[in-house]
């Protein structure tokens, strides 16, 4: 009885944060063009948290379908990325350093993120 209360409770709460249960894996994936998909998969070369971390987190996070037309994708210095990049401290602090030099935020972003 308590493992149903329980359940019920996280459903409760998952309900009122807006998020929805998918089949198997607890929460819904977000649907991205394939082209989207191979970006976010491809810009896991230049992470520094791994990129088999990173792989596993777009696969667990995202899933092929129509074109995301809100994801936030850029090229700058030749390299597309999309999404919100984790950055290291060390390219954060690259971030500021190029942002006084009068590098706008997201170009910086981009350029230390490949960099490191």
């Amino acid at each position: 009885m308590m493992r149903i209360a329980a359940v019920a409770g996280l459903l409760v709460v998952m309900a009122a944060s807006g998020a929805t249960a998918a089949a198997g894996d607890g929460m819904q994936q977000h649907e991205v063009s394939q082209e989207q998909y191979d970006i976010l998969m491809a810009q896991c070369r230049y992470s520094d948290t791994g990129k088999a971390k990173c792989r596993a987190n777009v696969r667990e996070l995202y899933r092929v379908g129509r074109t995301d037309p809100t994801l936030d994708c850029r090229t700058y210095a030749g390299v597309t990325v999309c999404g919100t990049l984790k950055l290291s401290a060390a390219e954060r602090a690259c971030v500021r350093g190029s942002e006084a030099k009068g590098l706008s935020f997201r170009r910086a972003e981009v350029e230390c993120y490949v960099q490191s």
